[in-house]
Order: structure tokens, then sequence, then C-alpha cells
């Protein structure tokens, strides 16, 4: 057993959706720095190309920076066209790309529940079934395709924070990526979920950048920190490289024991 190979994806082609910001960009450092080609998308193309200017200079893998609107059908057909024109496979799919929205139960308007569950949940099986031909062209048995769906811990557990689409949503992809782990396995395509806690992230930012409120999160999480990058990578060059080749329909935490609380 090659136990440095194990984890090894270097020349691995992957798509990160929502890699201009909080986990995508973390996904995408993981991945560049492992040496990976990775596209990233997201509405705002100044995100994507500002994280391009600075991890390829670093490298040894790649960043392609791309626009795409994935709220409707248009923009995620679009996205699937533009890395069809370079790519004739696709080894990697992180689902990322997310909204949320926050208010009282009374007060919650449905368009709010429209919105985050097309972006979160809709968009998310759309532009699955639309990579599929790239995805069935990389996999094998040995080394299947990979897709990973960035979920939540509020899809484990009932916290709400008043973002109560938010928390459907997720609870949804953790859902839908067991069934599609089960339709897509004898494919060669893996299909896992990362469920992460409370990171740094433009969500969470409203957290993260109050000390009081900082410092509640993380006495609320049992190993007493917010995540880091550094746990992103470890998991995902996991479920990425053959040392997760037998791993599919996973849900896996990354919340340091919170989704495991009584």
């Amino acid at each position: 057993m090659d136990i440095v190979s194990l984890y090894d994806i270097k020349g691995k082609v992957a798509l990160v959706t929502g890699g201009g910001s909080g986990i995508g960009t973390m996904t995408t450092e993981a991945l560049v720095r492992a040496g990976a080609k990775v596209y990233i998308a997201s509405r705002k193309l100044e995100n994507c190309q500002a994280v391009a200017d600075e991890l390829n200079p670093v490298g040894p893998g790649k960043v392609v920076p791309l626009a795409a609107d994935l709220s409707n059908g248009e923009g995620t057909k679009a996205l699937v066209e533009a890395i069809s024109k370079h790519e004739d496979k696709i080894d990697i799919l992180v689902n990322n790309s997310g909204t949320t929205w926050g208010a009282p139960l009374e007060d919650f308007p449905r368009e709010k529940w429209d919105q985050v569950l097309g972006l979160n949940v809709t968009a998310v099986a759309d532009l699955t079934r639309l990579m599929l031909p790239l995805l069935r062209k990389s996999g094998s048995a040995d080394d299947p395709a990979r897709i990973i769906n960035i979920g939540s811990i509020v899809g484990t557990r009932p916290i709400t924070n008043m973002a109560y689409s938010y928390g459907a949503s997720k609870a949804a992809v953790h859902h839908m990526t067991r069934m599609f782990s089960h339709e897509l396995a004898g494919e060669h395509i893996t299909v896992n979920a990362i469920a992460p806690g409370p990171f740094p992230s433009r969500m969470m930012a409203f957290v993260t950048e109050n000390e009081k409120m900082r410092k509640a999160a993380e006495e609320n999480v049992p190993l007493g920190r917010l995540g880091r990058p550094e746990d992103v990578a470890g998991v995902l060059l996991m479920l990425t490289s053959k040392a997760g080749s037998y791993i599919t329909g996973g849900i896996i935490p990354l919340d340091g024991g919170g989704s495991a609380k009584p």
C-alpha cells in the first residue's frame, strides 16, 4: 500500500460552485494546493478572479474563474456549456453555492423559501444532472468520479436561528445526497456531503465579526473553536482521492462535535 499516492489528486479537474468566498474558497485552495485544476463559479466574477489571482502564483494546481448565476436553469446550463468547451471530463464536482435568509417565523416571506430552496436544492440537483456526462467519462471502479455536496449541521439538528428555509434546504441536500449515491454507484460516481458547523464565512460574518457572538459560538462547539481551512482540506482530500473511493452516501460531520451533542 502506497500511503503517499493514496491521497494524491494531482492532475484532477474539479468544479467548485460558490468558490469565490467562505468554504468554497477553502475548498478551492485545498484542491489547488494538492495539484488539481479547479474551475470556480459564482455570480460575482470579481470574487472568483480574486481567488484565482491569489492561488495561481502558489499552485501547483490552477484556478479558472467563471461567472454563473445558478438561481435559474439557463445559468446552470450556461456554466456546463462553458466548461464543456474546455474539458471532456470532470473528476470532482463540489456543489457549494448557497444562500440564506433569516426572520421570525410569522414574518418569514414565501419568496424567501422559494429563493433559498431554489439555489440550495434545485440548483444542486440541476447542475448534478447536467454534469453527469462529464463525470461518467472520468469515473472508474478503482477511482470513481466524485460529487461532494456542502450541507450543514443545521440540516442534521433542528437549529433554526430563524433561518428556516436554510435549515430545511440543507436537510434536503443531505437526503438528496443519499438518493443520488444509490442511483450513481453503478456508474462509478460517489456522492457524499460535508456538513459543516460554524466556519468563518460571509454567511457567518454577523457572528464571527462580533467578539461576543463569536465567543458564544465557540463555547457552543464541543471542541471549543470554529472551523479552519485545514479542517475542510483534510476531509475534502480524503473524499476526492483514492483514500475515499469506497465512501458514498455519507454525510460527514465537520462541526467540532456539534451534531453529536445530546
